[in-house]
């Protein structure tokens, strides 16, 4: 960080800074790492242990304790030493070299700026709402363990995602609990002379002020941006006030902060990172300013900025349908952001709504941020393999003409941190096999050293965790019965719910139509006759919220609530209310199986499955997101047919048939068939190869790695060639975009001959190309993929020129004869050297 600015904690003046020691702990209290670093858990549950089990939040409960009650711990010669111990380890990691440093220490990748609009790091920092935000918080926590220079930057919601209740008829209620920053593990970034920073961004007409705070996540910071400022008028103090909450003008509002005020926080910071990852859409408008910035620095154009600042950026979209996108009216484009376009950035208005359009010149069509994530970016992935492929086809409209398995969307499959959902057994289970630094490199052995661990420890492992859950569940359930106003005889009965022999089951996620979150309860009758087999019975746990404004998801969750209030279905389901961080820890670190019935392709990735696999739970999935990538038979179980169906009430009754016969055949026989020491050997050799074969793969450990040498590394090479000499190269590119443009429709194909030598088919084209230099394009010959096959792309090279021509050119290239002539055609497309096509130049031309 630059001497512009630095970190303070002024809320500490508050408490009890003169108590020696205070300092220590406030530096552990204030670090996320204890989010999954346990080794500070047992120093606030002496400061307060009934606060401490509330919360799970270490601010709140140093902040909470007397000045008495930290003088007298402090005063022990043993508390204390523990406390210094700690802090001395955190900082020794913090400086110890990381995978990054060891293997990449020349690396030129100075800072990696990380945007999304929530993460989940902690329940004692509730800024999130589900997957979205699960990604990002265990990527920075990744990008933390492996020593990658990334910072976060996010907003701080007053609100944040809604709290649930169910009431007494089975509907959500939605609450909004206030976070209180100050007590928050977040401190206010300050400057040099102790002012709070603050940024101003113009709005139309009026300023809107953002304070800036940090979230320290072990090595990485995570900054935050709200409009909670004295300075706003009360309205534009709420712009920040609720995650996913409100219409589109206030969605348009936070976008802004979170991309234009995010980007200006990092130069206030002195910060100037060479790549930028927007973590869906949301932030797109970073893509923009960080243009404008570099337009102000170099002294160029905005079309030239933006070819020499989108090759540092990297789009990952997390969707799966197009309606998911974020779309903005055009009026209100024009209402906030006409006049930063035209003053800020120099282009018109026609201009800045081109960049999110399909049709440029369609003056109706709304303003998709995804459209103008990809426009500003030299790279674009998807979450997952199938991911991939769904979004090619999504953003087919973007390149005309172009084979679907070309449109420029890689992958990288979403992985979860699994320090972070891993239980206390199942740590040391790992830890005793595999080492404790096993998430810390390439986790190359840790397939094999977990397969030594024997089947009887494994099956005690796993009757520890289910016990575990049980007894959790016990206890939320009688809390919530308790808030709602229950009997004490019904909040007493809920102590003798289930049972931890049990074959457990756990479905949780947001209920939306297409989750199909009621698939299993197709057939009540058949699902209560699943679960009360007296031989071989099975229990169920739920949890789940809907949004606010998702009546239909709303409706799932009642009719499941109807459903468990039954007597008969009462002791063999549960539902708990107000599915968070914490709920779900504890649900995938005790269910035996996980089910996820997601209507495919719409569940881009899904990462709720991919935390059970480090607690040895197995996976009950539609061939959907990761699921699709990571199944086989040997680790667990597989609905549907691998096929899209839409919404096919026909298709969803056959799935549903098929899960319950899944279910009854196979499921709950392998569980209750043990050997004579009463271990289920089949059951166990699947959750060891479960264990084995994808915890590492889908672990946010390979992810970041991943992001890093396929996305960051690039990214680094292109901008700092592209941003060389005030952008002389983005100067070219846009020179060599414009000569397409102005020549493309004058550029033809002449006459195709093909001769067949042997084992050869040689293609001979011409190709004029007006007054366009030929070293602008490339001529290819391309055949369709066979199968599973990829398509065939074979250069043609120039051979001479064409007599009496202007710019005429023959083109030569031979393929194998294996295939028909007739599969082949030649193309033309354009070719820079440096350039994405058909990312950055989507132009094609077919000779047939």
């Amino acid at each position: 960080m630059s001497d512009q600015a630095r970190i303070s904690h002024p809320k500490q003046r508050l408490f009890s800074r003169d108590v020696e020691g205070f300092d220590s702990l406030s530096e552990l209290a204030l670090d996320l790492r204890s989010a999954w670093n346990h080794a500070t858990d047992q120093v606030w549950r002496q400061l307060d242990p009934e606060l401490w089990e509330l919360t799970q939040n270490p601010w709140v409960v140093l902040q909470t304790v007397s000045r008495e009650k930290l003088q007298r711990v402090l005063a022990d010669p043993a508390f204390r030493k523990n406390v210094d111990d700690l802090v001395q380890t955190r900082r020794d990691a913090a400086e110890a070299p990381a995978w990054f440093q060891q293997i990449y220490p020349q690396a030129p990748l100075g800072r990696v700026a990380y945007f999304s609009m929530e993460f989940m790091l902690s329940e004692a920092l509730p800024i999130y709402s589900g997957g979205l935000g699960n990604v990002a918080g265990d990527q920075l926590k990744a990008a933390g363990d492996l020593g990658v220079p990334v910072i976060g930057v996010g907003l701080l919601y007053q609100q944040g995602y809604f709290r649930q209740v169910i009431d007494k008829n089975g509907a959500q209620q939605a609450l909004f609990p206030y976070n209180d920053p100050g007590q928050l593990p977040i401190t206010p970034l300050r400057k040099s002379n102790g002012e709070w920073l603050r940024l101003e961004i113009a709005l139309p007409g009026y300023s809107v002020w953002l304070r800036a705070w940090q979230a320290q996540v072990g090595r990485v910071k995570l900054y935050l941006l709200d409009s909670n400022d004295a300075a706003n008028y009360p309205a534009h103090r709420g712009i920040t006030s609720e995650l996913y909450g409100g219409g589109p003008e206030l969605r348009l509002k936070q976008e802004m902060l979170l991309g234009i005020g995010g980007w200006r926080l990092l130069a206030a910071l002195g910060m100037q990172p060479e790549v930028c990852h927007l973590n869906e859409g949301h932030a797109a408008f970073a893509v923009l300013e960080r243009a404008r910035s570099f337009m102000e620095d170099a002294g160029q154009t905005f079309e030239v900025a933006l070819a020499v600042t989108k090759a540092g950026n990297l789009f990952t979209t997390h969707t799966a349908v197009a309606a998911g996108f974020d779309r903005f009216a055009p009026a209100l484009i024009e209402q906030y952001l006409g006049g930063y376009a035209e003053q800020k950035l120099g282009i018109t208005l026609h201009d800045l709504l081109a960049l999110g359009r399909q049709n440029p010149n369609d003056s109706s069509e709304p303003f998709n941020m995804a459209y103008m994530a990809i426009r500003g970016s030299g790279a674009v992935n998807g979450v997952s393999r199938l991911h991939g492929m769904v979004s090619r086809r999504l953003f087919q409209p973007l390149f005309p003409r172009w084979p679907a398995d070309e449109v420029p969307v890689g992958h990288v499959t979403n992985g979860v941190h699994m320090p972070t959902w891993d239980s206390g057994q199942a740590d040391d289970l790992w830890t005793e096999a595999c080492g404790k630094n096993r998430w810390l490199g390439t986790m190359e052995t840790l397939e094999q050293d977990i397969r030594r661990v024997s089947d009887a420890s494994l099956w005690q492992f796993r009757t520890a965790a289910r016990i575990s859950l049980v007894e959790y569940a016990r206890e939320r359930l009688s809390l919530q019965l308790a808030i709602s106003g229950a009997s004490p005889e019904a909040v007493a009965g809920v102590k003798h719910l289930f049972d931890p022999n049990t074959l457990t089951l756990g479905f949780a996620r947001r209920f939306a139509t297409y989750k199909r979150p009621n698939l299993l309860l197709h057939d009540p009758e058949r699902l209560l006759r699943v679960l009360t087999n007296p031989q071989r019975p099975v229990q169920l746990i739920m949890a789940g919220k809907a949004h606010p404004a998702d009546k239909a998801g709303q409706a799932l969750i009642q009719e499941w609530i109807h459903f468990v209030r039954r007597p008969e279905v009462r002791p063999h389901v549960i539902f708990l209310s107000d599915y968070d961080m914490l709920l779900t820890e504890h649900l995938v670190q005790g269910v035996d199986v996980w089910l996820n019935t997601p209507r495919r392709p719409w569940e881009a990735s899904g990462t709720s499955g991919m935390k059970v696999l480090v607690n040895g739970g197995i996976n009950l999935s539609e061939l959907d997101g990761w699921w699709a990538e990571a199944y086989t038979p040997e680790v667990g179980w597989a609905l549907g047919d691998g096929q899209e169906h839409d919404s096919d009430p026909a298709w969803d009754a056959i799935e549903a048939e098929a899960l319950y016969s899944l279910l009854e055949r196979e499921v709950i026989p392998e569980f209750y068939t043990r050997d004579e020491q009463g271990i289920p050997s089949a059951w166990v050799a699947r959750m060891r190869e479960s264990m084995a074969r994808l915890t590492p793969r889908f672990s946010s450990n390979r992810a970041v790695r991943e992001y890093t040498e396929q996305y960051y590394f690039p990214a680094v090479a292109a901008y700092r060639e592209r941003a060389a000499d005030k952008g002389k190269v983005g100067v070219d590119i846009i020179n060599w975009r414009h000569a397409l443009e102005k020549k493309w429709a004058t550029l033809h194909f002449g006459e195709v001959k093909v001769e067949t030598d042997g084992e050869q088919h040689v293609f001979e084209v011409q190709v004029y190309l007006d007054d366009l230099a030929p070293e602008a394009v490339r001529v290819e010959l391309y055949a369709n993929g066979v199968g599973d096959g990829a398509a065939v792309r074979q250069e043609m090279k120039r051979v001479r020129q064409l007599v009496g021509a202007i710019n005429g050119y023959a083109y030569r290239a031979g393929v194998p004869a294996a295939r028909p002539a007739t599969d082949y055609t030649a193309r033309l497309i354009p070719h820079h050297d440096g350039a994405a096509v058909p990312l950055e130049a989507a132009r094609i031309l077919w000779q047939r």
